[in-house]
């Protein structure tokens, strides 16, 4: 029912996780993913030489994410001082609806993912890259419908409405 949250059954067992690392290109929609069993600075090392070989040498590699403390190890500051095509661009706290990748992920959830039954990790891999594969397929670019002037002026007028409210 609408509205109402999911409830898992009495024999409900977590059969793990995996953690999905993915790039986004902005104008074609295509998808680069990777997936890891955990979610440390060496695998998203892993993520970014991923990236390094799929995208072609000659473009420069803008990467937009969270401000997780393992996108800035030693490490992964070592490897992007050896690949200076690669520039980092951290979301500011709650806002990782700045980031395009986010909204796919949304729609990997919502159509794939959310109500479905893996008995185990690899069955949720499978899944998962065959998601990534069936988008490729047909991928389709996110487009903003607003200006980022126009998004600005919206958050400054919710923002004045609720510093207003005397709560």
């Amino acid at each position: 029912m609408p509205g109402t949250p999911q409830r898992a059954t009495h024999d409900y067992v977590r059969a793990g996780t995996s953690s999905l690392y993915a790039a986004l290109y902005l104008t074609t929609g295509k998808v680069i993913g990777s997936l890891h069993a955990r979610t440390r600075a060496i695998e998203f090392k892993k993520f970014l030489t991923t990236l390094d070989q799929q995208v072609p040498a000659a473009l420069d590699v803008h990467v937009v994410l969270d401000n997780a403390s393992t996108h800035k190890t030693p490490a992964i500051k070592r490897w992007l001082a050896a690949h200076p095509r690669f520039v980092l661009h951290f979301t500011p706290t709650s806002s990782s609806w700045l980031n395009l990748v986010e909204r796919w992920f949304a729609e990997l959830t919502t159509k794939k993912l959310q109500r479905g039954t893996h008995r185990s990790v690899r069955e949720l891999n499978t899944d998962i890259r065959q998601w990534i594969q069936t988008w490729n397929d047909d991928p389709k670019p996110y487009v903003w419908t607003k200006t980022a002037d126009q998004i600005l002026d919206s958050i400054a007028r919710y923002c004045s409405r609720i510093n207003d409210s005397r709560h």
